[in-house]
């Protein structure tokens, strides 16, 4: 099997590289759906939740790079195209406009639950099948920041 320029073997990169793709289709469509919160958010909470949808979504912004460019690293190119983002995403649009502050919170906290299924995913193909902790390493990142937000968001809505 033959080696990549970083030093892992071909195939399992490779797949592991579609496997980011799918990753990153989910981050956009989350993207969009945190910028759509923070546009639309109304309510009691509004100067809380509308920092707190800018934070998550720069901090997705931030994310969607490094996946892309980690892609890159392994030799395949990212999905560019908003097609591409949805024919590839479980995470799925929503309309923020009139939505209330707690569905939207609850919106958020179900993309975090997949967006952490799918990184779980990648971490265990990095590892066990591509033998790459680079990939590893990034995502445990990613994962652990979501865990996070999720257990505060939790707490926001009263169902810890």
């Amino acid at each position: 099997m033959a080696v990549n320029k970083i030093g892992l073997k071909d195939k399992p990169v490779i797949e592991l590289a579609d496997h980011l793709n799918i990753l990153l289709a989910n981050y956009q469509i989350h993207y969009q759906k945190v910028r759509g919160c923070h546009w639309n958010v109304k309510g009691h909470h509004f100067f809380d939740l509308h920092v707190k949808f800018e934070e998550l979504y720069n901090n997705a912004q931030l994310t969607i790079d490094e996946l892309a460019e980690r892609i890159l690293t392994l030799g395949k190119a990212p999905v560019a195209t908003y097609a591409e983002y949805i024919k590839n995403s479980s995470i799925k649009e929503i309309t923020t406009e009139g939505l209330s502050e707690e569905k939207m919170v609850e919106a958020i906290l179900s993309d975090f639950k997949q967006l952490i299924e799918l990184e779980r995913e990648v971490i265990e193909n990095a590892t066990e099948n591509a033998g790459d902790e680079g990939t590893a390493d990034m995502i445990i990142g990613f994962l652990r920041f979501k865990e996070k937000t999720s257990w505060m968001f939790r707490a926001w809505t009263g169902k810890n």
